[in-house]
């Protein structure tokens, strides 16, 4: 494996440094930083392509020096101590980061399931939320996770963090235009009869138990502040809410936790459905 020290904060080490901070520079370059073992494992187990790892000097785990020989790579880098702890975003500075190689985002209705779960997320805003919202379609069994308008950075450092090994494990793909979304979903329609876009709502609407998500869906969920584009809202077949205490103070859930309960919901039904089969 080819190794090149670094000594100073050269700058070598001020790239990877611009890729934790600076969102424009990230997607110049095509690649983000990634750190925790769940992450780094999860990346190599799906296929991304590692770049190059960042290590300290000295002896390294058993877990660190397989994959420094086993992951290809264009180069790998040795710091030392108190620049490898400057670069991480932990308490007790990880032994092993990585420079990732971004996908590109692709909208095929051809890779889903036989009967299609997705999930839209409308201009995400925080970034333990979009965390968390590919954390729970990742748990659920969701097919995909669509990102519209200008949001957070799918490729934050506190997002990649906050989603865990799901970040490298479900299909996220960014969609700017509105255009090539609603040619998706025709086309969606055209291979999946009966596939409906349920749009979520705090507003009082159907109760989500009353909605048949059992057959081929797109679930919506709109920004934290703004909620669901009126625009989406339009084209959605239905409209739905989960119903709260007549005397409850909050006046609806954090954007992640309702979409959570939307999708377990839907396999909740599902698997109803498949045990009425049996």
């Amino acid at each position: 494996m080819a190794i090149t020290d670094i000594y100073t904060r050269n700058n070598v080490y001020q790239h990877f440094q611009v890729l934790k901070t600076n969102r424009n520079k990230r997607y110049k370059a095509g690649e983000f930083f990634v750190e925790g073992v769940r992450s780094i494992n999860e990346a190599v187990r799906q296929g991304w392509q590692v770049k190059s790892f960042l290590f300290g000097k000295g002896r390294l785990s058993d877990w660190a020096d397989n994959l420094l020989r086993t992951v290809p790579t264009e180069m790998n880098y040795r710091l030392p101590a108190e620049l490898l702890e400057e670069l991480s975003g932990k308490t007790d500075t990880s032994e092993l980061m990585a420079i990732v190689r971004m996908r590109e985002d692709e909208l095929k209705a051809g890779d889903l399931s036989e009967n299609p779960f997705l999930v839209l997320f409308d201009r995400p805003s925080n970034k333990g939320n979009l965390g968390t919202m590919i954390r729970s379609c990742d748990a659920l069994g969701a097919d995909m996770l669509i990102m519209t308008g200008h949001s957070v950075d799918l490729y934050d450092p506190d997002v990649v963090v906050s989603a865990m090994g799901s970040f490298f494990k479900l299909p996220v793909v960014r969609v700017s235009d509105n255009n090539a979304l609603w040619d998706f979903v025709a086309d969606v329609r055209r291979k999946h009869p009966g596939f409906q876009m349920v749009g979520t709502t705090a507003h009082k609407q159907n109760p989500v138990y009353e909605v048949d998500l059992t057959g081929p869906v797109m679930l919506m969920v709109g920004n934290e502040t703004m909620g669901l584009n009126q625009a989406f809202k339009d084209r959605c077949d239905i409209l739905c809410t989960i119903p709260m205490a007549e005397d409850s103070y909050a006046s609806s859930f954090n954007v992640s936790c309702a979409a959570s309960v939307m999708m377990y919901e839907l396999t909740r039904q599902r698997s109803a459905k498949g045990r009425e089969i049996l």
